[in-house]
């Protein structure tokens, strides 16, 4: 054992004296090494931060919350859509009779919306106005930096009162509390009684944010726009708990066929959508990042490590007459094997850390400009580290090897 540590440390010291003599060469070596682990830890720090958005996206739609509509969530391919807007619209009706015969559902609501621009005196902004009853804050946990939320007198009465998002309060209102304060619909004014706390704009933009929402009863919003053919409205269906849900979607399934007068052998004319259909849609995804990106990985690590191998057979070359002095006076193959490893491997070590480095530069200008915490951890710059080690260990064998036989004579003759 003291043998081979005398062996590592002598062969370090040697191997970082010839790095140093040739340090131009061994920077523009690790190029290669660069861009691999550029690549494998940015796409790691890239995957994790979307991932955490998709997350953060996904619980404002609530884990416990099925949504009944006209269209199913996701990509489908086989999906014939023109079927789907040919169904027939849901009706408020359908609250009522899932209330009443569901055993699971704990509140129901109507939601619709539409996109307009509203305004104040001289300042304007795109928002999405949705219509809904008291019970979807509950049901969407919603948060309120001030005010209140509308009301079931609000909605009895169809008044012309809304609660807005941040966004929509900071461009209409920039210097004044936006509470009692007017803001034009289209040709129809509105209340402002409610403020919703900022919830950042999320993965998919602004959908599962209401930082861009205007929320008005859902029978005013009958009055101002309507609800037709093409604007169906969507009823949320919450349980008491996601151990629930499969039960409950079967429930609510059997209500909504018999409601909607479907004969057994008839398809549903409705889809009953939550997260895991959006979590299926986007794993799809994902997995063709990930193959991408590990094939781009691969192919600048296998570059970089052949560079790396092309330089170490240069050196062991050079050092020719130096490899037959040590053998001559003693020195063991595996000494010369281990020497030239350790020199590959810090080789590639040194383009790690340039690639860290560039790393944490690319995800801060990233989260600055994106607005996507793309968070390196300390188990990828590991893994990135144990990579670097391995393209040393699998590159430099070679030229290590070529080292470790040559023969003394023919190396102190060399020139």
């Amino acid at each position: 054992m003291r043998r081979f540590l005398f062996d590592l440390v002598e062969g370090l010291r040697i191997a970082l004296n010839a790095i140093w003599a040739n340090r131009l060469r061994a920077v523009l070596t690790t190029l290669g090494i660069v861009i691999g682990i550029v690549s494998v830890t940015l796409m790691a720090a890239l995957i994790n931060g979307v991932n955490n958005e998709f997350e953060e996206t996904l619980s404002s739609l609530g884990a416990d919350v099925m949504y009944v509509s006209k269209f199913p969530w996701g990509a489908n391919v086989n999906v014939d859509w023109w079927e789907m807007a040919n169904r027939p619209a849901l009706s408020v009706d359908l609250i009522d009779t899932i209330q009443e015969r569901s055993r699971y559902a704990s509140f129901v609501a109507p939601m619709t919306s539409t996109n307009r621009t509203v305004s104040h005196r001289n300042r304007s902004a795109q928002a999405s106005i949705t219509g809904s009853s008291p019970l979807y804050g509950q049901i969407r946990g919603v948060d309120l930096a001030e005010g209140r939320f509308l009301t079931e007198a609000d909605e009895r009465g169809a008044r012309n009162v809304c609660v807005v998002g941040a966004s929509i309060a900071d461009e209409l209102f920039p210097s004044t509390s936006a509470l009692g304060q007017s803001v034009r619909m289209g040709t129809a004014p509105c209340t402002v009684v409610g403020v919703i706390e900022r919830e950042g704009a999320g993965l998919f933009g602004g959908d599962g944010s209401h930082d861009n929402t205007i929320l008005v009863p859902f029978r005013t919003f009958e009055r101002l726009f309507g609800v037709s053919r093409w604007r169906s409205i969507t009823i949320m269906v919450k349980v008491d708990g996601t151990e629930l849900m499969a039960p409950a979607e079967d429930e609510l399934t059997g209500i909504l066929r018999t409601a909607r007068q479907l004969d057994p052998m008839e398809p549903d004319n409705f889809e009953i959508n939550q997260q895991d259909a959006i979590r299926d849609s986007f794993s799809t995804v994902r997995i063709a990042i990930y193959g991408v990106g590990l094939f781009l990985t691969a192919l600048a690590l296998v570059v970089g490590g052949i560079g790396v191998m092309n330089i170490m057979f240069v050196s062991v070359k050079e050092r020719t007459k130096e490899i037959g002095i040590r053998k001559a006076v003693g020195a063991k193959r595996f000494t010369i094997l281990l020497q030239f490893l350790i020199e590959a491997v810090i080789v590639c070590l040194i383009g790690g850390l340039i690639g860290i480095g560039v790393t944490t530069a690319l995800t801060a200008f990233i989260s600055s400009t994106l607005g996507i915490a793309a968070p390196l951890s300390p188990t990828v710059i590991g893994i990135a580290f144990v990579i670097c080690v391995g393209v040393g260990v699998l590159f430099g064998i070679a030229p290590a090897w070529q080292a470790a036989q040559a023969r003394p004579i023919d190396a102190l003759r060399y020139e």
